[in-house]
């Protein structure tokens, strides 16, 4: 079987768009799914899906973004969907009445056509297939308003009085349901690319994975997500510390035994011999702001850290949103729930004094008059935060205070270097005293905490 003709134009433009979304797929990667292609066919597109996934997904969450690319560059059909050019509804309520009897009776073929009907009915905006239209799946679910169809799916599904089982079956309603309101989404999306062209909405209209969403505008799923990601990309983390601590552990070339062994190859240096030294582990120091949106990025650092700390002699971990407290305890990952972290800390550390606004010179003063004890020359500490201090004065004292007896000093802040020193943000300031580092997203996470930690 031979790949027809414009399929392997399009399997490299969906190659790159998958690029494009932080999914690594080389040359070798496009080869094996040329491969697939060619043995699969293309009778089977569920088939076809499953297959180019296995040659081009390598990491874990991944899998939505490479689905969703997937739709728009291998859509299930072209223009309106079947289901609308024959059996239109003649109104909203009729098509939520067709919809509740697909949910009840979990019809996945009918739901595929619903969600199709749905778009073309109450999705489109502007001038239609116009430059200026378009289809709107928030629009499309803003009117039909599907959730709104639980208790009339269930009254329809209902068997049994059982207080259990109509437990059971309402989650199960909440699920397709959920599952219709992403068919809404994957169909708009590829009416849109017919308006607009595919690289433009795979650009602007594919959710990025889970790793490369801005901490500071990660919605409560997606931290729930990365915070799931935190023992895997601690393991392979751990594997790269590992890695460079075997590396380090080398010293210089030892002349005297690399000539000893030349002996026995003519004179040839072919084996260099080195001075091995033997480092301590070292310790680490974590100092979070935990107020407002910067909260979900320090918390998924600190269960990070601390999921690492087999790689450290010690990890102290402290809060501060306008006082600072030791929390160590809390983050303990035998004990803490990622999910309730946030909130145990505002509840149990003494992290709040005042109004709950951020207040990092008089944070920083309570660090260093109460614990500075616990930065030693074998520590290296991070400081996560946005730098704003709300008006106040930032104590740049106290940093150089922390940096005089650190052995390294690094702040890893959420917000775009662009905004840095914009409005009340005192980063340039921090940052003339120790290596600010710009760390929006998981990704850029792992790669400094692979970069910076010491071995």
């Amino acid at each position: 079987m031979t790949t027809p003709p414009g399929l392997t134009g399009r399997l490299a433009e969906f190659v790159r768009a998958l690029r494009a979304q932080g999914i690594p797929a080389g040359p070798g990667e496009t080869a094996d799914a040329a491969a697939a292609l060619e043995v699969l066919g293309l009778d089977d597109r569920e088939l076809v899906r499953e297959g180019l996934a296995a040659a081009l997904v390598r990491r874990g969450g991944q899998r939505s973004v490479f689905d969703a690319t997937f739709d728009l560059y291998f859509p299930a059909g072209i223009g309106v969907p079947e289901l609308a050019r024959e059996n239109r509804p003649r109104d909203r309520e009729e098509l939520r009445e067709a919809l509740a009897a697909a949910l009840a009776e979990g019809d996945d073929q009918a739901l595929d056509q619903l969600a199709g009907l749905a778009v073309d009915l109450l999705g489109q905006y502007g001038a239609g297939s116009g430059p200026g239209g378009g289809f709107s799946a928030h629009q499309t679910l803003d009117r039909l308003q599907p959730q709104t169809l639980i208790a009339r799916v269930l009254a329809a599904m209902r068997g049994s009085s059982d207080e259990f089982t109509d437990r059971l079956t309402r989650d199960e309603i909440r699920r397709r349901v959920e599952g219709f309101r992403g068919r809404v989404r994957t169909e708009a999306r590829r009416r849109a690319a017919e308006v607009r062209g595919r690289e433009r909405i795979a650009k602007h209209a594919i959710a990025p994975a889970a790793d490369r969403v801005d901490f500071l505008i990660a919605s409560r799923t997606q931290l729930a997500e990365l915070r799931r990601t935190i023992q895997p990309l601690s393991r392979k983390l751990a594997t790269r510390l590992a890695s460079r601590r075997k590396r380090a552990s080398r010293g210089q070339i030892d002349l005297r035994r690399t000539l000893r062994r030349s002996l026995s190859t003519g004179g040839v240096p072919l084996r260099p011999a080195y001075r091995h030294r033997r480092p301590g582990r070292p310790e680490i120091v974590l100092l979070c702001d935990l107020s407002g949106s910067v909260a979900g990025f320090a918390n998924f650092t600190m269960l990070l850290v601390q999921a690492l700390r087999d790689q450290f002699s010690k990890v102290r971990v402290f809060g501060f949103v306008d006082s600072t407290d030791e929390v160590t305890h809390l983050v303990d990952t035998g004990a803490a729930d990622p999910e309730q972290l946030g909130t145990r800390m505002l509840s149990e550390a003494a992290v709040v004094r005042w109004d709950g606004h951020s207040d990092y010179g008089g944070a920083l003063a309570q660090f260093t008059s109460r614990w500075l004890d616990a930065v030693g020359p074998r520590t290296s500490v991070l400081i996560l935060g946005d730098a704003r201090t709300n008006g106040g004065d930032p104590n740049l004292d106290a940093i150089r205070a922390i940096r005089s007896r650190a052995r390294h000093v690094h702040w890893l802040n959420p917000e775009r270097q662009s905004l840095w020193g914009t409005g009340d943000s005192a980063a340039l300031e921090y940052a003339d005293l120790v290596e600010m580092h710009e760390c929006r997203t998981a990704h850029q996470l792992g790669m400094l905490v692979t970069r910076l930690l010491p071995t």
